[in-house]
């Protein structure tokens, strides 16, 4: 994995704006959530609020439904280049002094850029960030959720233990930042919002914001975060990535423990997916540990099986199965 895709946006200090914000909204073929995250950022109680939507090729009616907004909001029109391709346009497009980023099926409180301006201006941190909400979620909590306040605590820790440490909507950040951090990585089919705040987060002040303002629409349509071994997976090169090219930030830190924070995450994904009996994301994610070696004797039983073939896997899970019966 590399970082020699990454596109850094063109930012130019003197267009931002004092005071604004700028909140992305990327989208491709979503006409079904998009007059929904355009209203709600719309209906900003911040003053300053500057809309940008990409259209990312969409060969809905997503087109159609932008021109109705007129000028209150700004459009970017594009071939499909999926969706950090989508963010960092609308990052050359936008003015405000700070941005945040949301998805077209996902929504925010109407005090959303307000609260998390005041938090960026009042202490001077790179990013805030809040609590979020899944929205008709199965399978795990729809619950509302603050995270923990990572500068009090480990944050290196924090942020590499599991995988995005929030939703990317659930933050904002200073246009500055990405003058010096660029924006997100084009080359990663997913995760790149992990890889975005890692290089963002980690070497700056951050500040929370402990109420739940962003909310995470789950629905019966394809997302990206559904595929849970694809997560595993590129979450743990990232991980691996990152420090590789982060020595300075790790010195210090045991070559075990870091091995905890990466391996052992994805081996806690791997039979989470297992006895959750995902068995097309565990068949992946064990043969990615046996490759690392991440395994002691007794996990063998169930890490085995997954060096045969999908099928061939799944039918021995259900044959042990059986005869534990």
């Amino acid at each position: 994995m590399t970082h020699a895709n990454i596109t850094y946006p063109v930012i130019a200090p003197a267009t931002r704006l004092a005071g604004w914000v700028s909140l992305i909204i990327p989208c491709y073929n979503g006409e079904s959530f998009l007059r929904h995250a355009i209203d709600c950022a719309l209906g900003q109680t911040w003053p300053n609020v500057e809309v940008v939507v990409v259209d990312d090729g969409s060969t809905d009616r997503t087109a159609e439904i932008l021109r109705e907004y007129g000028d209150q909001i700004g459009v970017v029109s594009q071939p499909n280049c999926g969706l950090p391709a989508a963010r960092n346009s609308g990052i050359r497009s936008s003015r405000g002094e700070f941005l945040c980023f949301l998805d077209v099926d996902d929504y925010l409180s109407p005090q959303f850029a307000q609260v998390m301006a005041e938090a960026l201006m009042r202490g001077g941190a790179a990013v805030a960030y809040c609590g979020w909400q899944n929205i008709g979620a199965q399978g795990r909590s729809n619950e509302p959720h603050v995270p923990p306040d990572y500068e009090v605590s480990n944050k290196l820790e924090g942020f590499l233990r599991s995988a995005s440490p929030w939703p990317v909507h659930a933050a904002m950040v200073r246009a500055d930042v990405l003058r010096e951090t660029g924006g997100f990585n084009e080359s990663l089919p997913t995760c790149e919002d992990y890889e975005f705040w890692l290089r963002v987060a980690l070497t700056r002040p951050i500040v929370r914001v402990p109420q739940v303002m962003a909310f995470y629409r789950h629905h019966g349509q394809a997302q990206m975060s559904s595929n849970r071994w694809r997560q595993a997976h590129y979450t743990w090169l990232i991980k691996r990535d990152f420090i590789k090219r982060s020595p300075q930030l790790v010195a210090g830190i045991p070559s075990q423990r870091l091995r905890e924070w990466v391996d052992g995450a994805l081996y806690e994904r791997g039979f989470d997916a297992f006895w959750g009996r995902d068995l097309v994301s565990a068949h992946r994610i064990f043969r990615m540990l046996l490759r690392a070696g991440y395994w002691t004797a007794k996990d063998l039983k169930y890490l085995l099986p997954a060096a045969l073939p999908e099928g061939t896997f799944k039918r021995v899970v259900k044959f042990l199965e059986r005869g534990r019966r």
